[in-house]
């Protein structure tokens, strides 16, 4: 276990490595000044350059990468160009809600995803396996910006049920977390159906049949510690997902987290911020497959870790 989380580490590290190179290579070749917003219209060429070699944006590419790969080193992610402020500090403010966000998110696609694949599966082939793939497609298709809108007409303003935007109270979660559920519900509602369909034929399945256990033992015992496993390898794939989604959600809520952060940053090329987030997101997509992994023999025994 030890020998293959250190090498998992070191993959790790080559994979964060690998995303900063390439996230930096994009940026530098961005056709959008930063110098320009932070220097405004009216500034001077002289103004400008005197920005431009501040900020050590005159430098060749290998000069400005190697200082900041040196600054990570040192656990610096540089300072906000706009905001003046270390990028560290605005991550980790904002961090905690994203988090939340996000294990509400979750919480929402394994109950409304297992529950809808396990039901299809046990009505296989009847009106409500039907009706239950067609609602996970249409939970895959649907735009997160627009499941968000329905939402909120709906439970917010129509219903008065929940706030219409903010943070702070369970209240506030429910609806962003079940926006960004949906899209992984119907994913895993598929899979989870198509698993436990293939799990449902096996032998182990038939023998326990025979001795005569009852139905429910066969289906939580035996039946689905082995048909979710499929699932579990997709959360930590779906952290990165959550990572792109949660920028359109956040936006959407009026939800205080990393991807308002990285969205306003975005619009004002702030480089370093936008670089922090990345790679903050790399590192969870990371650990998420990381976990993934490491729960799954807890589950089913047969696994072996290599």
């Amino acid at each position: 276990m030890v020998v293959y989380i250190a090498r998992r580490l070191v993959q790790a590290v080559l994979i964060l490595l690998g995303v900063s190179v390439i996230t930096f290579a994009l940026l530098y070749m961005l056709p959008a000044d930063p110098v320009r917003q932070i220097a405004g219209r009216s500034a001077t060429a002289q103004t400008v350059e005197n920005i431009r070699r501040e900020l050590g944006l005159d430098q060749p590419f290998l000069v400005q990468y190697g200082r900041y790969l040196l600054g990570i080193l040192h656990g610096d992610l540089g300072r906000s160009y706009l905001q003046r402020t270390e990028v560290s500090s605005l991550i980790a403010a904002r961090l905690p809600a994203s988090l939340l966000l996000m294990a509400g998110a979750i919480v929402c696609e394994l109950i409304l995803g297992l529950t809808m694949g396990l039901f299809a599966a046990l009505k296989r082939g009847t009106a409500t396996d039907q009706a239950l793939m067609v609602g996970s497609f249409i939970g895959v298709s649907a735009p997160q910006f627009v499941v968000g809108l329905l939402l909120l007409y709906l439970f917010a303003v129509r219903l008065g049920w929940f706030p219409i935007g903010g943070y702070g109270t369970f209240a506030h979660l429910v609806l962003p977390s079940i926006t960004l559920g949906i899209l992984g519900a119907g994913w895993y509602s598929r899979m989870m159906r198509s698993s436990m369909v293939d799990v449902m034929r096996q032998d182990f399945i038939r023998t326990a049949r025979a001795k005569g256990l009852a139905r429910s033992t066969i289906l939580f015992r035996h039946a689905l510690p082995n048909a979710i496993l499929p699932v579990i390898a997709m959360i930590g794939i779906d952290i990165g997902l959550f990572m792109s989604g949660i920028v359109v959600v956040e936006s959407v809520f009026g939800w205080p987290g990393i991807g308002q952060l990285a969205w306003q940053a975005i619009q004002r090329v702030d480089i370093p911020i936008i670089m922090g987030v990345t790679l903050v997101s790399a590192c969870a997509i990371v650990l998420g497959n990381l976990l993934a992994d490491l729960v799954s023999p807890l589950i089913d025994p047969r696994i072996k870790l290599q």
